[in-house]
């Protein structure tokens, strides 16, 4: 059980450098931060977006 806890943090770890090396050289921005939190509120608010409305973050 110990070892799937090791192997979980080392992932983990290994994500949040990558997050932070991809936004350090601009592979990730406020823009598609923007648009990927979007596209996550049409997913889980589907029948909002059927019923007319607008789930744009900031216009």
């Amino acid at each position: 059980m110990a070892r799937w806890r090791w192997r979980s943090l080392i992932i983990l770890i290994w994500v949040v450098i990558g997050i932070y090396v991809a936004w350090v050289y601009d592979y990730i921005t406020p823009g598609i931060l923007r648009d990927v939190a979007e596209a996550l509120l049409a997913i889980f608010l589907w029948f909002l977006v059927l019923l007319g409305v607008d789930l744009h973050i900031g216009g």
